[in-house]
């Protein structure tokens, strides 16, 4: 089995990230992608890892399972649109990159309750006369040096997590003309899945 490493997979589990994988483990095999002998082999190593590292490796080549059931996690998804407004909320499942395409119109991101498997996440950003809303938790980090602003602006509200792990860094690219890009932080955490 082989997964991507990331610069957090040196970091120690915890007893949920643990739990959190034998679920994911035991799914794959009530589906019948795992036999009953690699299902005991992964939960006895899912049960002593130290690292996120040896757990992502353990799933490494399972899609990832949120609460409702099996989620395949797109390596893009898209958002596109004239006039009108989007919003993703509860239980959206981050893709590994974001193209947003928006003339005219506001799109909000909640990563508060969102199914997050991954470190980072591009949003490549095309938006004129518009406002993209981000609402994040502690651990989550926003990174704006790459995106060409035209009469527009970054605003980051809410109480600062300096120092706190990163869980989620989220780097927006592309330009953004006579509008906003909004960042409210709150004090809610980001619910982290296990990396596939």
């Amino acid at each position: 089995m082989s997964g991507e490493l990331t610069s957090t997979t040196g970091l120690r589990a915890s007893h949920a990230d643990r739990d959190r994988v034998v679920d994911v483990l035991t799914g794959a095999a009530g589906d019948g992608r795992l036999t009953a002998e690699e299902l005991d082999e992964r939960v006895e190593a899912a049960l002593t890892a130290r690292t996120l590292g040896e757990l992502a490796v353990l799933t490494a080549d399972l899609p990832v399972t949120a609460e409702t059931g099996a989620v395949e996690v797109k390596d893009v998804g898209r958002i596109e649109q004239r006039g009108s407004s989007t919003r993703r909320g509860d239980g959206w499942v981050v893709p590994r990159r974001l193209e947003i395409v928006s003339h005219l119109g506001d799109v909000t991101l909640d990563f508060t309750q969102a199914v997050i498997t991954q470190d980072t996440l591009r949003i490549d950003l095309d938006m004129q006369l518009g406002k993209l809303r981000l609402i994040i938790g502690p651990g989550v980090v926003v990174d704006t040096d790459s995106l060409v602003t035209g009469y527009g602006k970054v605003k980051t509200r809410g109480p600062g997590d300096a120092g706190a792990q990163v869980d989620l860094r989220i780097e927006i690219v592309g330009q953004i003309g006579f509008g906003k890009v909004l960042v409210r932080r709150t004090r809610h955490a980001v619910r982290k899945s296990p990396t596939p």
